[in-house]
This record gives C-alpha cells, sequence and structure tokens, in this order.
C-alpha cells in the first residue's frame, strides 16, 4: 500500500481522536450495506478520452463507521469496501472465465446534518464526506491498484426502533479522483451510485 495511503488512514484515526465535538454529543457505531452502481469509467491516455472505456455490472457496498452525535448533527470516521465485476471494455465482453473486477477500499471522514422533529420516529439527513480510496483492478491475469482523493454526498432518512438504535436508509453519491493503476499511464475515472440500508447503534 502506498506511503500516502498508510499516512492518511493515520490521520483520519487522529481526527477520529480529537473531534471538536460538544460534550453533550454521544458516540455511536454504525454498519451499512447495499448495492452499488458503478458509472462507465472514462480512459483518458496522451490527451485522448474515451467514453465508456469501461463498463462495470452492478456490485455491493459495506460501510463501517464509528462517529459521534450532537444532537443536529454527526461527524464520524468511516472505512468502506465496494466490489463490481467488468463487463465489457471497449464494447467488447469480458469473458466470464477471467473473473475481472474492480475493488474500492475507502477512508472517509464524514458529516451530516439532521433535522429531528419531536415525537418524530423518522430522522431525514443529509451527508457529506471526503477522504481517500484505495482502487484495485484484477482479472486472471493479475491486478493493479492507485490511491486517489475520495469524496460522496448524500441523503436519508433514519427510523428510530428504540433509544439506541435507528435503522438507516440511505443514497450516496461516491467518487473519486482519476486514477493511474501502477501509472501504466491511462487515467480512469470512477463514479458509483449506492443504495444502503443498516443499522446505527448509540451508546
Amino acid at each position: 500500500m502506498k506511503k500516502k495511503f498508510v499516512g492518511f488512514i493515520a490521520a483520519l484515526m487522529v481526527f477520529l481522536v480529537s473531534a471538536p465535538l460538544a460534550e453533550a454529543s454521544e458516540p455511536y457505531v454504525s454498519l451499512t450495506g447495499g448495492m452499488g452502481f458503478l458509472t462507465d469509467s472514462e480512459v483518458e491516455s496522451g490527451g485522448v478520452t474515451i467514453d465508456d472505456a469501461l463498463e462495470y455490472n452492478s456490485g455491493f457496498v459495506v460501510n463501517g463507521a464509528i462517529g459521534f452525535d450532537g444532537g443536529m448533527y454527526r461527524v464520524e470516521a468511516a472505512v468502506g469496501y465496494q466490489r463490481n465485476g467488468i463487463d465489457k471494455v471497449y464494447s467488447i465482453p469480458v469473458p466470464d472465465d477471467w473473473d475481472a473486477n474492480v475493488s474500492i477500499w475507502s477512508f472517509m471522514a464524514n458529516g451530516y446534518l439532521e433535522t429531528e422533529m419531536e415525537g418524530a420516529e423518522v430522522v431525514p439527513y443529509l451527508m457529506a464526506g471526503i477522504g481517500m480510496a484505495n482502487v484495485t483492478y484484477d482479472d486472471t491475469f493479475g491486478s493493479s491498484d492507485d490511491s486517489a482523493f475520495a469524496y460522496q454526498f448524500g441523503a436519508g432518512v433514519g427510523v428510530e426502533v428504540s433509544e439506541n438504535v435507528m435503522l438507516d436508509l440511505g443514497y450516496r453519491y461516491f467518487a473519486t479522483a482519476d486514477v493511474n493503476p501502477d501509472d501504466l499511464g491511462m487515467e480512469f475515472s470512477i463514479a458509483s451510485h449506492n443504495v444502503l440500508a443498516g443499522v446505527r447503534i448509540g451508546f
């Protein structure tokens, strides 16, 4: 794993420990999962851009987070994993036995703005986050990867199940800066529409 990627993980952990939140905030953990729909990747090489160079199958997304809930806001440090099969390369179907896929590890600092209504069990929210992601392309012939700046934003609702347990339903748009796996001289765009469901437990 590249040094800058390891350094960012360490910095994110420092953020979590030293987050400047009000004393009234409460810690929580969350786990979400769902479907990830990667948009077709553009490929840029030598000043030439090819649209829809890589086409993907739908895949899965899993995110875990620890954070603090301050009432109308939340902040958290999150780790995510996404995996999608590669369906076509330059409009040519990829043979199934090639086992071609892309996987993404993300390390994000997220912020949430919630609208709490007294007596309501449903809490709408908006969210946004920044961080780093490691993108790996794999097939039977080998693998290549690159790390890049990542960001996401989305919206959803929390549904109160008990005093300390919330169900979470939401949508996130996740994207990275263009990646250049193993300095191949080709830059790939990465963006995904993710639909997630999960649980959040407060302490």
